[in-house]
């Protein structure tokens, strides 16, 4: 019962992966038309953070419509270049944040007053953020934009904060099989967030903060050394 389980789970999280993309660009076109839509958008603002008290970064690996598009249509046409470390950098990313969220407060509080105006803003954001996913998927990694990413950096924090709190590895993350493991490191060159997984081997869990238990390097491992992440 339980391996049925998992495998239901496994097929739904991968449908879901799979098509929903198309709320991203239907959220897009309607909310042009419809601006007062763009309050959805709070969903996926929220989300993440919240899901990374439990899961880590998994809605960003699973559910989030921008990497749904990422790994399902912008991976066609990327050039699959190594993210920048720059990216990676803990002041350059909060830095992004603290810059795109404040330009964000200040044209909610100057549409304040109008649901439509403001719902606006919501769309003008994500449309003007999906175009700089393009751009850096295009550029880098399809997956770069998900290094900087304001969403992901919060969940970022919230998945760190929970590894200092738990004391042992949880089958929420990935984990190694260590005497199974030849260090081929396969593993960390699927990693579409560019993690080094293999360095993690040690320590016998994939407890990287930015992890977004996509199982990618579980699949990839060709002694079946990984177990993935629920």
């Amino acid at each position: 019962m339980k391996l049925l389980r998992e495998m239901v789970t496994k097929v739904i999280r991968e449908l879901i992966h799979r098509w929903v993309w198309i709320i991203l660009f239907g959220f897009c076109i309607i909310g042009l038309i419809y601006p007062e839509v763009g309050l959805l958008a709070l969903i996926c603002m929220l989300a993440p953070s919240a899901a990374a008290i439990l899961k880590g970064r998994m809605w960003c690996g699973s559910f989030c419509p921008r990497g749904s598009f990422n790994d399902v249509i912008l991976t066609k046409i990327s050039r699959k270049k190594a993210i920048p470390n720059l990216f990676r950098h803990k002041l350059f990313r909060n830095l992004f944040l603290v810059l795109l969220m404040s330009a964000f407060a200040i044209q909610l509080a100057l549409a304040w007053g109008s649901l439509k105006a403001i719902g606006g803003v919501f769309v003008r954001m994500i449309i003007l953020t999906t175009l700089i996913t393009v751009i850096l998927g295009i550029t880098y990694s399809h997956r770069a934009w998900c290094i900087i990413c304001p969403m992901g950096t919060m969940a970022s924090w919230v998945a760190s904060g929970r590894n200092k709190i738990k004391r042992t590895s949880e089958k929420n993350d990935v984990t190694f099989i260590k005497e199974k493991c030849v260090s081929c490191n396969l593993c960390s060159k699927e990693c579409p967030m560019g993690i080094n997984v293999l360095s993690y081997k040690n320590v016998g869990a994939v407890n990287h903060s930015d992890c977004i238990k996509c199982n990618r390097c579980v699949y990839k491992c060709p002694k079946k050394s990984l177990e993935k992440a629920s």
